[in-house]
């Protein structure tokens, strides 16, 4: 008797064991744009390593075995610790061992364009962990003002030595940074910051400079585990950026008390945490004072970070979409084959390769600090890539989700890593400052040198690709020139974006995705949801060029 209630058919296999680089073409394309010649021997490491099964097994389970706090012991001494699943570590390894962290400030021609595109497909493997990673990125110059302090720390900032036991700097053979800015009352409003720092009164300098103690709090202080942190608080001469380890230069554990860990909606494999100091010790970094510019400089770096990870969530969707749909069966062919499913698809491609392109641009200005266009676009750029690019990833992901259907919904022990995704994209357009205060910044930046001059230099290169998009840049100058009253910010970043981008694609993209993208984006001929192209669009190209494998 044939006991079987049924026979598992038309599912598709997962996307595993695959290189995540080699069919990337948008990343490849936009890495060789704005990185002539560079060695990409180590993205085609990395991506190999995040394409395979046993790192994804690690992103699994580092998600559902999540970080737990033990405040005490069993003793009842304080020990303030978080644990982490194995895969957590795992993780860490790999993402330090490709430098991804500090690594890029140790200089090297492309450096930063390097770590960004390894960035990029280290997050469609597993973006929790990589917040220290990105707080590390962004520390590690800061240090600089403070030359004592960095000589200790710089050369382990950039280690690629993954070292995870608490102790001191002296015995680490590298080392990770976090931050810690945020109070309950203030969120991006820093200067309502209460917590205080006085000098220290047992010794206020040492061999690391102007030493303080501080107490207070911090609402958000993500991966409390990172050896030390930049925080703000308030001196004498006001809101200050301090330096603050976990454990002293004697061996004592600074005094650090970790409140709980954050229940959140995604970034599960991350410890986010409430913190309090009770007279913990802290070290000057830069003008006392002067910590709101010295944070702005950090969430600069912290800010490309979130449109990286965007970026890489959004190929990472796309790429799980393409593979289901081109095996999956619906009414006698393929899901891909069905018209209206290869339009979703394919305006979603337009969409991912538009991301990794001004990502991908961004991350290039920091490889040229010399270059005055360089700082200015580094300076521009920023909030208008955080602010579109984080925007349209909880979209995105819900597109690319309803290609699977109902399976795309399914956690199932965190196997079901769409629905991670979708949990993961509204982060990114959250951390490091909110859509508004992105338009705002750009309104700031916008105060800085010919910016006027600078889009238009960057919009010649594709002047007469297309005419939706020389319309366009012939307009946005003078816009720009204009300025934007605080209402109208937000339509001038997305502008500003998607001209940018459309310019980007004309010069690294095949004409099938300019074109689309242009005429979409552009030309006023898309819909208010993916899947509205025209029907005169290439599909069969922008899919060809698109598909992970």
């Amino acid at each position: 008797m044939n006991n079987a209630t049924h026979e598992v058919f038309n599912q598709p296999e997962p996307l595993a064991d695959y290189d995540a680089f080699a069919g990337d073409h948008a990343l490849r394309a936009a890495v060789a744009f704005n990185a002539p010649g560079l060695d990409t021997a180590p993205l085609q490491a990395l991506g190999e390593l995040a394409g395979s099964a046993a790192m994804q097994a690690h992103a699994r389970l580092a998600n559902t075995h999540l970080p737990e706090l033990h405040s005490h012991d069993r003793f009842g001494r304080r020990v303030d610790q978080v644990e982490f699943h194995p895969s957590y570590h795992a993780l860490m390894e790999a993402a330090v061992a490709a430098g991804l962290h500090g690594t890029p400030w140790a200089g090297g021609a492309g450096a930063h364009v390097l770590r960004a595109a390894g960035f990029i497909l280290f997050t469609g493997l597993e973006p929790s962990v990589l917040c220290p990673i990105s707080m590390t990125y962004a520390a590690t110059p800061a240090l600089r003002s403070n030359p004592a302090l960095y000589a200790d720390w710089g050369p382990r900032l950039t280690s690629r030595v993954y070292d995870p036991p608490m102790g001191p700097v002296a015995g680490k053979a590298g080392v990770t940074m976090g931050m810690g800015m945020t109070e309950k009352q203030g969120g991006s409003d820093v200067r309502a910051n209460t917590t205080q720092a006085v000098p220290d009164a047992d010794m206020a300098e040492d061999d690391w400079g102007r030493r303080f103690r501080v107490t207070g709090h911090k609402w958000f202080f993500s991966a409390p585990m990172c050896d030390a942190f930049l925080i703000l608080a308030q001196t004498a001469s006001g809101l200050s950026c301090l330096f603050l380890p976990r454990v002293l230069p004697d061996g004592s554990v600074n005094a650090i008390a970790i409140q709980r860990l954050k229940d959140k909606l995604g970034n599960k494999a991350n410890a986010s945490s409430e913190v309090e100091f009770h007279g913990a010790t802290a070290w000057l970094v830069g003008e006392e004072g002067r910590g709101v510019s010295q944070i702005l400089e950090m969430g600069t770096m912290t800010r490309l970070d979130c449109a990286l990870g965007t970026a890489g969530l959004m190929r990472q969707a796309l790429s799980l979409a393409l593979d289901h749909t081109r095996q999956r069966q619906a009414f006698g062919k393929p899901l891909i084959a069905q018209p209206l499913m290869r339009n979703v698809l394919a305006d979603l491609a337009l969409e991912s390769e538009a991301a990794t392109a001004l990502a991908l641009r961004l991350a290039r200005a920091f490889d040229r600090p010399q270059d005055a266009h360089e700082r200015l676009m580094a300076r521009l750029l920023t909030p208008v890539a955080k602010f579109w690019i984080c925007k349209r990833g909880s979209h995105f992901a819900q597109e690319a989700m309803e290609c699977l259907g109902g399976n795309g919904y399914v956690e199932e022990g965190g196997e079901g890593v769409m629905a991670r995704i979708y949990r993961e994209m509204p982060l990114n357009s959250i951390w490091e400052g909110a859509g508004n205060i992105m338009a705002l910044d750009l309104l700031r930046a916008l105060r800085r040198g010919d910016s006027a001059a600078a889009l238009a230099h960057e919009l010649a290169p594709a002047r007469g690709a297309h005419v939706a998009l020389d319309r366009v840049a012939d307009s946005l100058p003078a816009r720009t020139e204009e300025l934007a009253t605080e209402a109208d910010a937000r339509r001038l970043a997305q502008d500003v974006a998607l001209a940018l981008q459309a310019a980007l694609l004309a010069q690294t993209a095949p004409a099938a995705v300019t074109d689309a993208f242009c005429a979409s984006r552009l030309g006023g001929r898309w819909g208010h949801a993916f899947g509205t192209l025209g029907a005169d669009t290439d599909f069969d190209a922008i899919l060809r060029r698109a598909m992970p494998r």
